[in-house]
């Protein structure tokens, strides 16, 4: 059955559907970036809250800025914008149907649709998933970048801007020059301090062409921190064929975890949909949680991603039915990682650890290790070496987080450890490998990407450690450095 308005009432018994009128809903929320994150998280508790007969008004608008966000909006505008969300619960999945956003905004060079959209006074919020590497964060200093190319670009052409941020200041603008309140900036990517960084990007975006305007930006949007956690895996045959199963005809479809979690601050001065009703968790510690998720799960999801690939592993449950990977993992977690996280509200981060164990384990989940070792360039330096940081500026041991880094590296070498051909995975590639055959001979090499690795390469303890275990994998092999870490 092909997902649409007209055929809501004829899907399968088993498919949940909106159980509101969807003629009802108007748009409140942009949101840029409608991958499958988007649409199993934030699009997910919208339907919600719909279901409850509120917050109609705070429905979404899909948006985009690139090639791939036009497809995907075409594929999702076919189906009225809805699109199927299959849970993967490992005693018996279900399926149901996304109805939270009423349009697409047409993608187009200069932005002039998404600008026109998100300077309508009915758009309150502008939320965004761009991915972690989107902010043009410059991995040295851990700041906004102003000399990307991109950034370069929309700074000399503000009124026809590329990027999303360039977007939202045009936006911004025009709804200050009409007297229109602005909106919030609502950032749902997988990035530490997600609000302060999106800040910083619009706010030093704005400061390269109108210094003005970005001083009224910083002190009149607001830009709350918040904490997003769900599973998500790429959509291709299989998940396509779940959806089949359920009887679906679906170009869009999703599949994801039974759990999901969001935490965020509550600084909304134009308003928010009353999102505390379906499980969403206002708080001023979101810096706490967020720690928490990306230092055990992100990180987690790091230590197990290429020790499995290594061995050819293809899912990460896979790799944690291997008995060694997982109590790799559970050691690294339990006496490096758990020991340096702050406290964190109404939490016990054992518990936390031991239930990011099982959602690892989900067969159903069938998420990828090339998933997971994907961009290792922007994601090591967020989920891995800021626990090593950490542990260094302690006195702390960090044998299992250097190995795990080691590892990383040994992977960016373009092989398994059978000699297979590992694909490009990652947007710097060719960098890496480049870099990785170089500390095949001289380990240190590895450490003084400094893009990555910041002033650790002067941190003769650390290159020594590096050095002595990057030999001893290409030497004896993971499993057997591994298993000396074990003991």
């Amino acid at each position: 059955m092909k997902l649409s308005n007209e055929t809501l009432d004829l899907l399968p018994d088993d498919v949940a559907r909106p159980g509101y009128d969807r003629s009802d809903l108007s748009a409140g929320i942009v949101h840029i970036g409608c991958g499958n994150f988007h649409r199993a998280h934030q699009a997910v508790y919208l339907d919600d809250l719909f279901n409850l007969g509120i917050g109609h008004d705070w429905a979404l608008l899909g948006a985009g800025v690139r090639a791939g966000d036009a497809k995907m909006g075409e594929a999702l505008m076919a189906q009225d914008g809805m699109s199927s969300v299959i849970e993967l619960d490992p005693s018996a999945k279900s399926a149901r149907v996304i109805g939270a956003m009423t349009g697409f905004v047409p993608v187009a060079s200069g932005n002039a649709p998404l600008i026109a959209a998100m300077s309508d006074p009915a758009i309150r919020i502008v939320s965004l998933t761009v991915t972690e590497g989107g902010y043009f964060i410059d991995p040295e200093t851990g700041t906004f970048s102003p000399t990307h190319p991109d950034i370069a670009a929309d700074a000399a052409n503000p009124d026809a801007p590329e990027t999303a941020f360039g977007a939202m200041i045009a936006a911004l603008k025009a709804r200050r020059a009409a007297g229109v309140a602005p909106f919030t900036v609502m950032c749902c990517d997988n990035v530490p301090h997600n609000g302060h960084v999106t800040r910083d990007a619009v706010v030093g975006l704005a400061q390269l062409s109108d210094p003005e305007l970005a001083g009224w930006i910083k002190a009149n949007v607001a830009f709350p921190n918040s904490m997003v956690d769900r599973i998500t895996p790429a959509t291709g045959p299989r998940e396509r064929a779940l959806a089949e199963s359920f009887g679906l005809e679906d170009a869009a479809p999703v599949t994801c975890e039974p759990f999901r979690q969001w935490v965020m601050e509550d600084h909304f001065p134009a308003g928010r949909p009353a999102l505390e009703k379906v499980g969403v968790t206002f708080t001023d510690a979101v810096d706490r949680f967020e720690t928490m998720k990306i230092r055990i799960l992100n990180g987690g999801h790091a230590i197990i991603a290429y020790a499995g690939g290594l061995r050819d592993i293809e899912f990460a449950h896979e790799a944690m039915a291997d008995p060694q990977i997982r109590a790799y993992l559970d050691k690294i977690e339990t006496t490096e990682i758990l020991p340096i996280i702050p406290p964190v509200p109404d939490t016990d981060l054992r518990a936390y650890k031991q239930l990011i164990l099982e959602r690892f384990s989900n067969p159903e989940v069938a998420d990828t290790i090339r998933r997971l070792c994907f961009d290792g360039f922007n994601r090591q330096p967020k989920f891995i070496i800021t626990s090593i940081r950490d542990r260094l500026t302690r006195g702390l041991d960090c044998d299992g987080l250097v190995l795990a880094s080691a590892l990383w590296c040994r992977y960016c070498y373009g092989t398994t450890e059978t000699g297979a051909e590992i694909a490009a995975n990652d947007p710097n590639w060719d960098r890496l490998v480049a870099q990785s055959k170089a500390a095949k001979t001289r380990p240190a090499a590895w450490l003084e990407m400094s893009e990555i690795y910041g002033d650790l390469s002067k941190n003769d303890a650390l290159v020594a450690q590096f050095t002595k275990t990057l030999k001893d994998v290409w030497a004896r092999g993971s499993q057997a450095v591994i298993a000396d870490y074990l003991k």
